[in-house]
């Protein structure tokens, strides 16, 4: 019970967690998403529901109010996401095009390859998050705009 207590006490293990679940989001709704469209875009589709959970959840759960309004939040966290959707993408969609057909994998290639993908920007998207999307605002920044 301690232990879990003090991992969930730090940050980047909320992080972690809600990530996770939002990640959960991203790669069940391109499951369904799949079944009315090509893989490629089912990808970035999944990937804005994933984003709009994982930003509910991140000002939730990991990090304090900026002192930013909730939508100029949102707006620098997609920001970070814009970058973090190109990994995925890139990763996802170049192992089932190329390089999972190049190796002869084929088992569950588009589910294994979503996954894999999703899991590359976590570092990534902390950082920019921390530093960016949720950083406090300095006094030299000016008030907070909605």
């Amino acid at each position: 019970m301690m232990v879990a207590r003090t991992f969930f006490a730090h940050r980047f293990a909320r992080f972690l967690m809600t990530g996770g679940i939002a990640a959960g989001v991203n790669v069940g709704s391109r499951y369904f998403l799949s079944m009315a469209m090509e893989y490629r875009w089912a990808v970035f589709m999944a990937y804005l529901c994933g984003m709009i959970t994982a930003w509910i959840l991140a000002r939730l759960f990991v990090f304090e109010e900026s002192g930013r309004g909730r939508s100029a939040e949102f707006a620098r966290f997609g920001l970070v996401n814009m970058f973090a959707a190109a990994q995925v993408w890139c990763v996802a969609v170049g192992l089932v095009e190329y390089v999972f057909p190049a190796i002869g994998f084929a088992w569950h290639p588009e589910e294994v390859a979503h996954l894999l993908g999703v899991c590359i920007p976590v570092f990534t998207s902390y950082l920019g998050h921390k530093h960016f999307s949720f950083a406090p605002l300095k006094p030299e920044d000016g008030k907070p705009k909605s």
